[in-house]
């Protein structure tokens, strides 16, 4: 009785492991809460944000003269496995393919008092195809 629980346990493990590595770097299947680095498809191209360029938003809890920006280095990955890099700047559409590529959002809100490493960054991306 116990070699067959030991059995089940080692099996069920087995089976967490083999989705984790089937799944680890997949990308992800939309264009929201995309991370630097991470792959998602955006309503038809395979795109990967790589460096946030530029970030002078104006802080959440200040005033600003300017609202400021987000610009974003992009790749889009082609289906030729060509590595096609770009850039965007949020609220503005880029011409990518036979459509227009957005980068909708960007989270976490700049504040005054806090530093956002790369790593917290957050984006949501949309794409209108052509015919």
């Amino acid at each position: 009785m116990q070699n067959k629980s030991l059995a089940i346990l080692t099996l069920s493990a087995a089976f967490a492991l083999s989705a984790c590595a089937t799944t680890a770097g997949a990308p992800l299947p939309g264009g929201s809460d995309v991370a630097l680095g991470q792959k998602a498809y955006v309503d038809g191209p395979l795109v990967q944000p790589v460096e946030v360029v530029e970030d002078s938003r104006c802080p959440m809890n200040a005033r600003c003269v300017w609202a400021g920006r987000v610009r974003v280095k992009m790749l889009w990955l082609r289906g030729n496995g060509e590595k096609q890099p770009f850039e965007v700047t949020l609220g503005e559409e880029t011409q990518l393919a036979d459509g227009k590529f957005t980068l909708e959002s960007v989270r976490p809100e700049k504040m005054t008092n806090v530093t956002i490493k790369p790593s917290d960054y957050r984006f949501s991306f949309r794409f209108a195809g052509g015919l």
